[in-house]
């Protein structure tokens, strides 16, 4: 009797009992260095990497084990991308807007100012063409990548004096970077890039007179609100950015077929659970943050339809001098449009309800 009539007539039970064991693929032990653009405080940001890494190594039984490393461990936080492409080391967790500079498509797979939110860009990525098109831009770079989590929309910063017309903001100097500090400039604004800890100092001396930077719960534990008290909102520049993770295409290739199936299903399960862990944080950081002094403004329209504006001028001078940003663009704005169609009814309703419930 060969083995296939074996197991198929005796069933396992019975193989087990003969001391026959079906045939098991050993798979190779791999280790592997991932550099993430973020310092450990960052719990919600840096940790969807360690997410990552603590759900591969469970899913092979501890046969593949990814190490994660801070910003500034092994590479630069901004050099993440050339580590991968290089394959100095074998991935990344970073946001793509960081890499603008290399090529204006990167900031796509994070956010632009008036994006998708952070539901619609998981539509996008994982239903419409938004994972083909930037697995396509990326390959350019010797990177396979996924998405790697998402903060929701973020505040629109600190600011030590309030914000009521455009004119407030000429002359305004603010630690902004990328899109948003374009914007900001063709508003009348001094954008300024400076490293995150330097920003309180700045602030309380006036070097700056605002500062952007994630939301509650991160921004909880920088005391921003003691010394530039109005905290704005919505960051229209990140209205749901979303993190990536960059896999050098080389490295990603050489692992068995089941192991990358485990990589896809971990970066999923990494960029489920850090959107939760928002979600879940930023109401009982908010009510800290205003017990501490912070005072809540909404930006007025007049200032949102400018930078509005403003935005949609770049994304349109872009299109005309970058092929590959008006490919993606394209296809990311006609998702962005049939997007807002439906959530204008039904999901912004219910929760333009529920929301104004005191419970």
């Amino acid at each position: 009797m060969d083995r296939r009539s074996l197991i198929k007539t005796a069933g396992m039970a019975g193989i087990l009992s003969l001391g026959v064991a079906p045939a098991v693929h050993a798979q190779p032990a791999i280790r592997w260095r991932l550099a993430s653009s973020f310092p450990q405080t960052l719990e919600g940001i840096y940790g969807a990497a360690e997410v990552f890494a603590q759900k591969v190594n469970a899913m092979t039984g501890g046969k593949f084990t990814i190490s994660v490393h801070s910003g500034g461990q092994l590479v630069p936080a901004f050099g993440v991308v050339d580590a991968v492409e290089q394959g100095t080391v074998e991935m990344a967790h970073t946001a793509g807007y960081y890499f603008f500079g290399k090529d204006e498509c990167f900031a796509i797979g994070c956010t632009v100012p008036f994006g998708l939110n952070s539901r619609q860009m998981t539509a996008w990525m994982y239903e419409g063409n938004g994972l083909k098109l930037m697995q396509e831009f990326h390959a350019q770079y010797n990177i396979v990548s996924f998405p790697g989590g998402n903060t929701g929309a973020q505040m629109g910063g600190w600011y030590r004096k309030e914000i009521n017309t455009v004119d407030d903001l000429k002359g305004l100097k603010m630690r902004i970077g990328g899109f948003a500090g374009r914007v900001l400039e063709r508003m009348g604004g001094v954008p300024q890039n400076i490293p995150g800890g330097e920003v309180y100092l700045a602030l309380d001396k006036g070097t700056l007179d605002a500062a952007e930077w994630v939301g509650p719960y991160d921004d909880e534990k920088l005391g921003f609100q003691k010394v530039a008290p109005y905290y704005y909102y919505p960051g229209w520049w990140e209205g749901g950015p979303q993190l990536e993770f960059y896999i050098n295409d080389k490295a990603f290739a050489s692992l068995p077929a089941e192991y990358q199936e485990i990589v896809k299903a971990a970066a999923s399960h990494a960029h489920v659970t850090m959107q939760a862990l928002y979600d879940a944080r930023n109401p009982l950081a908010l009510r800290k943050l205003v017990a501490g002094g912070a005072q809540l403004r909404g930006f007025s329209g007049e200032v949102l339809q400018e930078a509005l504006k403003h935005s949609h001028d770049i994304h349109a001078e872009l299109s005309d001098t970058n092929p590959g940003w008006k490919k993606i663009y394209e296809d990311y704005a006609n998702f962005r449009k049939d997007q807002n169609l439906w959530f204008r009814f039904a999901e912004m309703s219910f929760d333009r309800f529920m929301q104004s419930q005191t419970w």
